[in-house]
């Protein structure tokens, strides 16, 4: 029996199989590629169930297929990365430290491009 994966590994494996894909993949696909990835031994509802969890939080698409459903990541790679970035920094129970680190490595032109993001949000209009 394979150890059991920390919160969150199986759905960002889950969703590289989905980026990786040339299309949509129904879970006994994403079963499978993931099995071929080294995953180990999966149950098909532990994959039906993730996938519908990244559905219902809108990081894949899906489309009927028969009875079943055919699953894709968006043609967006940003969202992907973002919601990566969200999970990690979901790890940390004090968000701070993380956001304070993270804005002090980026470059000046990336800095400034979140403190227009920022007011804007602020409802500036800048």
């Amino acid at each position: 029996m394979s150890p059991r994966r920390s919160p969150g590994v199986l759905e960002a494996e889950i969703l590289t199989v989905l980026h990786e894909a040339s299309g949509a993949l129904s879970p006994g696909e994403v079963r499978g590629l993931l099995g071929d990835k080294g995953g180990g031994e999966l149950s098909y509802s532990a994959v039906v169930t993730t996938l519908s969890r990244l559905y219902d939080k809108g990081i894949v698409t899906r489309e009927r297929s028969g009875r079943a459903y055919r699953y894709a990541t968006p043609a967006d790679p940003s969202g992907l990365v973002a919601w990566r970035m969200s999970r990690l920094l979901d790890a940390e129970a004090d968000h701070a430290p993380v956001l304070t680190h993270f804005i002090s490595g980026l470059s000046t032109g990336d800095e400034e491009l979140v403190r227009r993001l920022l007011l804007r949000e602020d409802g500036n209009g800048t």
